[in-house]
């Protein structure tokens, strides 16, 4: 077959727009009664939205789907998560690696997590490096990937005899309390900071991480029954507080302060977020609250959340909003509108209940006009930047048809992470020398890397937008991106092409926190009625 190719250079100006839970909480939640469908128009597809899904590894919530298998078979599972969440639109992963002071990462001070290898300790075999595996295989997908931390839980059970010797509940006894069965670090004593601190900057040092990401686990949550054994820190450590509760307030307000700076210090493109109870507190408890009736982040976990957007100690902030819009303990709508007043200048993604469709008594979430009424609510609001699900299994079981939804029209274009101005505001240099060419396998781009940008930092990525020949180029369109790389390759193949069509190109470039460059000059390839392919 013959070779027909042309290929027009056109040197348009263009300026592009660039708008600038994890676990289930262990409580009973009030389920009230339907009050019929929810009608909220829908909303313009956005360019930038973080879009996460938690992938929980404690008690193999999602994976590996059990302990100790072969290496090749967790790597496989893992790999066919990410491609099914890559097929939703997901482009965020927050990837649990430490759920009780274990590690499901190499480069640890700590011992293997039991949840990978079947006990604590030992390494998986073949000997790899799940994180890092993780990272490669998430980038490859265009996703960013966030390490989940839980800070505090050293066990999730009461088997202490199955601990390994090398885990810290052995080598620092004194180090911990005993609330609900399960050890917890004792978050009054300095030592305990000073550690929990190293633990997280061996993940920031070593790893091609993009953010650090902490649940909402600080202080445990309340047990009828129980108390919390913190009273000889409390009298050592404490003497200048009144009232213990706000001295476990000022442990934990320091230890968020301690990774915000340190995590800067080590590696300042590196995101730092974390995902509280839903509930700051309830107005009945402080003016400054919600119209809510439930369990609250500072009364209860002595979590001052909102301080910590206000101090700018995160740089987002996860919510898990796992109720129902106008639930009438907690309502949806009326949390989000209330975190939204208090971001700061943070970011705000909305922890969305998505496991709350698959339970027995789901209230309204057995309308499946639930979910997506959420998500037009939050896009209603431009003080929200985006959504995480709980959690990854829930999303693969597609239940009443939600992951669909997000396929076919909420996630059916892709979008970029929002940028973080306040960490990086300077764009990368537009890509050089733009060249389309018609092959028997499609249109093949190549195009040249940049020149250092004014903050010297190297291109990270490119976006590839689409036209066809009588569309007008508008890359505020996410209708028209065909591909989102995060490696520095200077070249891509659209085979999605047709006969007979003529295809207009052009392609930007992103550093580490997705800054977007101007866009290349636009190229046109016009390809044979006959056919190239």
């Amino acid at each position: 077959m013959r070779i027909y190719r042309l290929v027009i250079f056109l040197f348009l100006t263009f300026t592009i727009c660039i708008k600038a839970r994890a676990q289930p909480q262990h409580k009973i939640e009030s389920l009230p009664v339907d009050s019929g469908p929810i009608s909220i128009p829908d909303t313009l597809d956005p360019k930038r939205e973080f879009r996460g899904v938690w992938i929980a590894t404690v008690e193999n919530i999602d994976w590996p789907s059990k302990p100790g298998l072969p290496t090749d078979q967790q790597k496989r599972e893992l790999i066919d998560r990410l491609n099914a969440h890559q097929q939703e639109g997901i482009n965020a992963v927050m990837f649990q690696i430490r759920p009780a002071a274990d590690a499901l990462y190499a480069k640890s001070r700590e011992p293997w997590s039991k949840w990978l290898t079947g006990k604590q300790g030992t390494p998986p075999n073949p000997a790899y490096d799940p994180l890092e595996f993780a990272i490669n295989e998430a980038h490859k997908r265009g996703m960013e990937l966030h390490a989940w931390f839980n800070p505090y839980r050293a066990t999730n059970d009461g088997k202490f005899a199955l601990i390994s010797p090398s885990h810290i509940t052995r080598i620092k006894p004194e180090w911990f309390f005993t609330y609900g069965g399960i050890k917890l670090f004792n978050p009054g004593i300095p030592e305990v900071r000073d550690y929990i601190v190293k633990v997280f900057l061996d993940v920031v040092d070593n790893y091609d991480i993009d953010g650090v990401h902490l649940d909402d686990y600080f202080y445990p949550y309340q047990i009828d029954g129980q108390h919390i054994d913190d009273a000889d820190a409390f009298k050592k450590y404490g003497t200048s507080y009144a009232d213990i509760r706000d001295w476990r307030r000022h442990n934990v307000d320091t230890l968020i302060e301690m990774l915000s700076d340190s995590i800067q210090k080590h590696k300042p493109r590196v995101k730092f977020g974390v995902s509280p109870f839903g509930i700051w507190a309830n107005k009945y408890q402080n003016p400054d609250g919600t119209d809510t009736h439930g369990g609250s982040s500072y009364y209860e976990l002595f979590a001052d959340s909102r301080k910590w957007i206000k101090e700018g100690w995160v740089d987002y902030i996860n919510p898990q909003l796992y109720w129902p819009i106008d639930d009438r303990s907690a309502a949806f709508n009326k949390l989000l509108d209330w975190w939204s007043d208090n971001t700061y200048g943070r970011h705000l993604y909305i922890g969305m209940g998505a496991y709350r469709i698959n339970e027995a008594r789901r209230g309204k979430f057995k309308d499946p006009a639930q979910m997506p009424a959420q998500i037009k609510y939050l896009r209603k609001n431009p003080r929200v930047q985006g959504s995480v699900y709980f959690s990854s299994n829930s999303l693969l079981k597609n239940p009443l048809g939600f992951t669909d939804s997000l396929k076919q029209t909420y996630y059916r274009h892709p979008a970029l992470p929002p940028v973080m101005l306040w960490l990086d505001s300077i764009p990368p240099n537009a890509p050089v020398n733009f060249t389309a060419t018609p092959t028997i396998k499609g249109v093949e781009l190549r195009w040249g890397t940049p020149a250092p940008a004014k903050d010297l930092e190297p291109v990270y990525g490119y976006v590839i937008y689409r036209f066809e020949g009588t569309e007008k180029v508008n890359l505020n369109d996410p209708a028209h991106i065909i591909h989102i790389q995060y490696n520095n390759n200077t070249f891509f193949t659209d085979d999605k092409v047709k006969r007979g069509k003529t295809y207009l190109y052009v392609v930007t470039a992103l550093d580490r926190l997705k800054n977007e460059s101007e866009p290349s000059p636009t190229i046109a390839a016009i390809l044979n009625n006959k056919g190239v392919l």
